[in-house]
């Protein structure tokens, strides 16, 4: 998936209720709002439960076509052992 002159990040998409955030991770354009429409979705993290699902073979593909995560993203996927 190649966009020209488009920056895409790795990066969290807030959704649930009121005071209960849950976290879909997702790829979309820089300069895209935060709940902005994702080019992919690639994943999703509970910060109440701390439940995270993240699909290993796309988050890689993702990052060898050159996506850049957030610093929130890089640190949950260290700790989720993805490199």
């Amino acid at each position: 998936f190649k966009l020209k002159n488009v920056m895409l990040k790795l990066r969290l998409k807030r959704n649930g209720r009121k005071r209960q955030p849950s976290y879909r991770l997702v790829v979309m354009e820089q300069s895209s709002r935060r709940d902005g429409r994702p080019v992919d979705e690639v994943g999703y993290y509970n910060t109440i439960t701390k439940q995270s699902y993240f699909d290993i073979p796309k988050i890689n593909k993702w990052l060898e076509e050159g996506v850049q995560p957030t610093k929130t993203v890089a640190d949950l996927l260290k700790k989720n052992i993805v490199s």
